[in-house]
């Protein structure tokens, strides 16, 4: 795959509007998640519609199937969000501890083998095992994202990382273009969400 500029440009001149569009909305689906805005939600719902289908005609159908997903949590994050609070107020930044993030990390990768043995065995699926390690923790940090967990951050850097190899053996360059962006922004996400922890508990 050609990633100089000349390659890097076709490529973004040869994607259908539609990815571009779903490109446009996850960048601001990303910074506005970044910035604890109710408006990420929105255009979460929007990027992942376009995906669905995108991935779909690509045949990586654990990650068509994710996006599905993320559409049902786009709206639950909006609500978990604007009155999860315990007094039904809007939600606060939390952390989990050691041992719960190992004991999801572990079972992560074990659904992920299990998933994958499947897919690979069942399905006309496209590298099965890659893009089902990618479902199940996009699943778990999409879960962790809506329930405003810091450590979800974590998670996505590991996760967008996978879905860059994803996506590059896969052909979708300026998707690959994206995720880079993404690692990026959960850094900065990952800083800025641990600074508002820090104020909630300075105290």
């Amino acid at each position: 795959m050609d990633f100089s500029y000349q390659g890097v440009m076709q490529a973004f001149a040869l994607m259908s509007n539609w990815e571009l569009l779903a490109v446009a909305f996850g960048i601001a689906y990303i910074l506005l998640a970044a910035k604890e805005s109710l408006w990420t939600w929105l255009f979460a719902f929007l990027s992942t519609i376009i995906y669905t289908v995108l991935f779909w005609e690509g045949a990586l159908l654990s990650s068509s199937a994710l996006n599905f997903y993320y559409m049902g949590m786009a709206i639950y994050g909006f609500i978990s969000w604007r009155s999860g609070g315990e007094q039904g107020e809007e939600l606060e930044v939390t952390k989990w501890s050691l041992k719960k993030n190992v004991i999801t990390i572990l079972s992560g990768v074990l659904l992920t083998l299990i998933l994958g043995t499947l897919s690979d065995k069942y399905t006309e699926a496209n590298f099965p095992y890659l893009d089902t390690f990618v479902m199940v923790f996009s699943v778990i940090a999409t879960w962790m994202l809506a329930k405003k967990v810091l450590e979800n951050w974590l998670y996505w850097i590991v996760v967008d990382s996978a879905a860059i190899v994803l996506y590059w053996k896969s052909g979708y360059l300026a998707t690959i273009i994206l995720f880079l962006l993404y690692v990026t922004l959960a850094l900065y996400a990952y800083v800025s969400w641990k600074k508002s922890y820090a104020e909630h508990h300075s105290f």
